[in-house]
């Protein structure tokens, strides 16, 4: 499959995530997050944690906050079409 069928073939999803505030690279750093939500259930402080996943997922500290008040924050609503 071409990278112009992959896309043509999702783009209505694709669109509706853009839309929707979602930042389609993101997916990869969900096992972040779920890693964050389990540290945090275990009582670790938060500055420990953003320090621990950054150096396991090879980012900085900035981009972990970042990432997680992204993944926290609800989604944009759908623009009207």
């Amino acid at each position: 499959m071409k990278v112009i069928e992959a896309i043509k073939f999702n783009s209505g999803l694709l669109k509706n995530l853009l839309s929707a505030g979602i930042r389609l690279d993101d997916a990869q750093y969900i096992a972040l997050y779920d890693e964050y939500i389990q540290m945090c259930a275990e009582g670790n402080k938060v500055s420990y944690i953003v320090a621990a996943l950054a150096d396991r997922y090879h980012i900085s500290e900035r981009k972990v906050y970042s990432l997680i008040k992204r993944f926290r924050s609800d989604c944009k609503p759908f623009a009207a079409e």
